[in-house]
């Protein structure tokens, strides 16, 4: 086989596929107009039925039974182009090619058998240009489509480009104007009023119509998936950002007791009278390990680090971190006995802030201990930068199995600016709790401020569920 013909199989397949296919394509509903669209085509059925019965029966003059079964099949076609617009294409060129054939053989039988011939008469043309008797069919009629036709093929080639890609609605065009020309130049007629040119214009102008704003809904629908599919890539990007940026908070606090332990096992033998070799041997291979896990540290804390961090922090613009903390890039990481500090330099950047201690305070693991101190200084941050001149509540409750953070702002005293920041306090605050099994809430309060209630187990699996009952966080109010 030929390229050219294994090119022209391919398009007859595909073709075929096109236009010999019975697979549904609905119309959905309009989000505004609901079932209206539906509504609307079901009346210009219903219209188009009537126009085709006046048509046919009062000026094509095919008969009260013929012109009932046409007219009920136009315009079910047109309904049924709502659900399957190839079929209903289909079904309409067949009503109009049998109703354009009747009419035909109507004004031919007319033409040459209902005229009354004279005795004087030789020549054909003058029979077929004698004057017409009462109650034959008109020769100036609308062939060979009709003007209710016309309407109800438009609308059905339009909700067809409206739902099948721009090759289906072209070759339906195309189809339907060579079924056009068909008729009248193979089949012709005698004398009639053309409306193929009108038919052709109006069928280009809809398919064009219906394609247009099939791929404007289509352009529209991948730009939303576009969003969201960047709006999950940005998720997905700020959740390993804040994750690598507790991480590299962590190390520290790994990296001390690493050290504690390699510094331990180094004097431990020094602490004992005649140690044996059995006991210098282990405490000098733990001391090796320690030293060993410290150097692995570090490499994992250059990789972390190894972009540079910006000048100005944009989730931090007023400074709390910076003033509470320092910027040496080494300083130790902090824990709530810095918690002081932290709400004195906020209250300095003008929020008024009550704090409460309730419970026996016990000591908590050095992990426990930051992220509460993180918790609280986004939180803080947060008030400053959607709630300025709101009054802040902070409140630590230390439970046996853990400690509740509670941050609690009132309404704003006035609309917040915009904010220059990133927007990823309430991802980090939430990382931080779900890593040590806890929980977080953020929401909104019912006095117009905002509640941030946390609580973090003192002993629990990471990413587990926190060891003991929890309490209560729910129904926060502000203060």
């Amino acid at each position: 086989m030929s390229a050219v013909e294994e090119r022209l199989s391919r398009g007859l397949r595909l073709l075929r596929e096109d236009l010999w296919s019975a697979t549904p394509h609905p119309l959905p509903p309009s989000a505004r107009l609901r079932r209206l669209p539906h509504v609307l085509v079901a009346l210009v059925a219903f219209v188009t039925m009537l126009g085709n019965i006046d048509q046919m029966d009062d000026r094509y003059q095919l008969g009260g039974e013929y012109t009932l079964l046409c007219s009920l099949a136009q315009a079910a076609a047109v309904v049924l182009a709502l659900w399957w617009p190839v079929p209903a294409w289909w079904a309409s060129m067949v009503v109009t090619t049998v109703v354009a054939l009747g009419v035909r053989a109507q004004l031919f039988t007319d033409r040459t058998s209902s005229r009354s011939t004279p005795s004087d008469v030789t020549d054909v043309t003058d029979v077929l240009n004698a004057p017409l008797p009462h109650g034959t069919i008109d020769t100036d009629v609308p062939w060979p489509w009709s003007p209710m036709a016309l309407i109800a093929h438009a609308i059905i080639l339009f909700l067809l480009a409206l739902r099948l890609p721009t090759r289906v609605a072209t070759e339906v065009l195309v189809l339907t104007v060579l079924g056009t020309y068909a008729l009248q130049g193979l089949a012709g007629s005698h004398e009639y009023s053309s409306t193929s040119t009108l038919a052709l214009a109006l069928f280009v102008g809809v398919v064009l119509l219906g394609s247009a704003l099939r791929g404007r809904r289509e352009a529209r629908t991948q730009l939303v998936e576009q969003t969201s599919i960047t709006a999950e890539e940005r998720a997905r990007r700020t959740l390993l950002e804040e994750r690598s940026r507790i991480a590299r908070e962590l190390h520290d606090v790994v990296a001390h007791h690493m050290s504690v332990i390699s510094i331990q096992a180094q004097v431990a033998p020094h602490l004992v009278e005649n140690p044996s070799e059995e006991l210098k041997e282990n405490l000098h291979g733990i001391r090796q390990n320690a030293l060993e896990a410290l150097t692995e540290l570090r490499r994992v804390l250059g990789v972390l680090r190894s972009e540079n961090p910006p000048d100005a922090d944009p989730d931090d613009p007023h400074g709390i971190t910076a003033a509470a903390e320092g910027t040496a890039p080494h300083t130790p990481q902090p824990t709530l006995d810095r918690l002081d500090a932290l709400i004195d330099n906020t209250r300095a950047a003008g929020l008024a802030i009550v704090t409460e201690i309730q419970g026996d305070v016990r000591p908590l693991p050095p992990g426990v201990e930051l992220s509460a101190y993180r918790i609280v200084q986004e939180a803080l941050s947060n008030a400053l930068r959607h709630a300025p001149g709101s009054t802040v509540r902070v409140e630590l409750t230390h439970f046996p199995r853990g400690l509740q953070v509670r941050v609690i702002n009132s309404r704003p005293a006035h609309k917040a600016p915009p904010s220059p920041g990133a927007g990823h306090g309430l991802l980090g605050m939430r990382e931080r709790a779900a890593m040590l099994g806890g929980t977080l809430m953020a929401t909104e309060t019912s006095h117009g401020g905002f509640a941030v209630v946390a609580f973090l187990p003192r002993n629990s699996d990471p990413g587990g569920e926190p060891s003991g009952p929890v309490p209560d966080t729910t129904g926060e109010q502000s203060p």
